[in-house]
């Protein structure tokens, strides 16, 4: 079983100069099932370093790592064996969903690294957005079952878990979890919910589903982040438009819109990055996977709040760019008609200008 907790920290970490500061190796690329040369890569892959066991209260001991993405996000991994039947499955994923404080104890662990990966952070954030998921890897089942017949015979246990219920779930909600299932061959599986996924297969088959899921839940972090600075930002400009209509209300218009267009830019830029951060190479099994995942944890509803606030903030900056235009030139129309005035007079009165 993995917890992956996540933070974004920065917008961007330099990792060539992390992995001088720390002794950190380059992840493995994930191993595809195909029997073919396709496989995963990344354009920048992240950085590695391995971290103390936690010990939970129950007493179980959690190994773990921590990755650093360039885009600026951390990732906390968290793993535990587990060995036992699917009621046992199903109460432990309920109290690791619900009880346990995976987020508070990664946070602290992660600020403790900051304090020496900091040198390697660019324009790192006060306060931390995070993510957490839940990957519950079944590598065996008693009988070997095929996809098929796991789902057949285990449906309604793998729906609670991927729900993080205790209480049998019904029908219908059964088959909301269940259709967001993929499988490649007869003998893997994968269903994917909002807040954790089962994975059937063997360690070598389930890394690309676990490194997918990670990076969709990045992505969502990301997005999210985008999302709330775009938000805030958009407040900053209207706030702006309301401040009056004079001359000086103009100019302080235009260094908001100023602001509004740097942060654009940043946010498409940066956009940009964390969507280019992972490259599927002639393997349309991964990309299914990845769609189907980051359609489950909500990449796509927040991608596209982040596209409809970016074309309002575009829209607002013309706006304003053309009251300030507007303005200005009012101003130097004004300035001509007064020296002409004052032109004038002198002429009237017969004096020199």
């Amino acid at each position: 079983m993995l917890v992956l907790i996540q933070f974004d920290v920065c917008e961007e970490i330099l990792l060539d100069k992390l992995r001088q500061i720390i002794s950190a190796s380059i992840v493995a690329q994930p191993a595809l099932k195909h029997p073919t040369p396709s496989y995963i890569r990344f354009q920048r892959p992240p950085v590695i370093e391995p971290i103390e066991p936690l010990v939970l209260e129950t007493g179980q001991t959690l190994q773990g790592e921590i990755k650093y993405y360039d885009y600026g996000v951390i990732s906390v991994v968290f793993q535990l064996p587990f060995y036992g039947d699917w009621e046992m499955l199903i109460r432990l994923a309920s109290h690791w969903v619900w009880d346990v404080d995976f987020a508070g104890n990664a946070g602290r662990i992660v600020r403790q690294k900051l304090e020496h990966a900091r040198p390697a952070l660019i324009k790192e954030y006060p306060e931390f957005l995070s993510e957490d998921y839940f990957i519950f890897h079944l590598r065996e089942v008693t009988g070997r079952p095929s996809a098929g017949e796991l789902v057949q015979i285990h449906g309604s246990r793998i729906a609670q878990v991927v729900r993080g219920d205790t209480m049998p779930l019904s029908d219908g909600e059964c088959q909301e979890v269940l259709q967001s299932r993929i499988s490649y061959y007869p003998d893997d599986l994968a269903v994917i919910g909002w807040n954790a996924a089962i994975v059937y297969d063997t360690t070598t088959g389930a890394e690309t589903a676990i490194q997918l899921l990670e990076y969709a839940n990045s992505q969502l972090l990301e997005f999210r982040h985008y999302d709330d600075l775009l938000s805030k930002q958009l407040d900053s400009a209207y706030d702006s438009l309301e401040g009056g209509t004079g001359i000086l209300a103009r100019w302080r218009m235009a260094r908001s819109a100023t602001r509004l267009y740097t942060v654009l830019l940043e946010v498409v830029e940066l956009t940009e990055r964390a969507d280019n951060a992972i490259k599927f190479l002639s393997d349309m099994f991964a990309a299914r996977l990845y769609k189907l995942a980051a359609s489950k944890v909500g990449v796509p509803d927040y991608k596209d709040l982040v596209k409809q606030k970016i074309d309002t903030a575009e829209n607002l900056y013309r706006f304003m760019v053309d009251q300030f235009n507007q303005s200005r030139a009012f101003f130097l129309e004004s300035t001509v008609v007064i020296i002409l005035v004052i032109e004038l007079i002198y002429l009237f009165l017969g004096k020199p200008f």
